[in-house]
This record gives structure tokens, C-alpha cells and sequence, in this order.
């Protein structure tokens, strides 16, 4: 993180047991995500508009 910028905020979905699960955090055009069981290991960073692809195809295949 970088002087000036926002700290990252970590979410869990609210499906989640607390274990095996993905966090994820937006800030400015990007989306992190994070294995929940290994929080100080590599984080995979998508664009903010491929996140919202996924979220809708997965919306739209689940019938939600």
C-alpha cells in the first residue's frame, strides 16, 4: 500500500462456514481475491469490469 491510499478491505461471503472460503476486496479498478485459509499468501488481482463478468455469469447460471 502505497502513502495515501485506502487500506484493502478483506470480505467473506455471508454463505461462508469461516473455512475454505475466498475473501475479496475491491479498491480502484481492481478486484483481489484470497484464500481465507492462507491470508499472507499471493492474491490473484483482476480488473474490476472481469469481476463483475464472473459475478453475473455465475448469477446467471445459478438462477439467483
Amino acid at each position: 500500500m502505497t502513502q495515501g491510499q485506502a487500506p484493502v478491505l478483506w470480505r467473506v461471503s455471508s454463505w461462508s462456514n469461516g473455512t475454505n472460503c475466498i475473501e475479496v476486496a475491491a479498491q480502484n479498478e481492481s478486484v483481489h481475491v484470497r484464500d481465507s485459509k492462507n491470508r499472507g499468501g499471493r492474491t490473484l488481482s483482476v480488473p474490476a469490469s472481469t469481476w463483475q463478468a464472473f459475478i453475473e455469469g455465475v448469477r446467471r447460471s445459478s438462477g439467483a
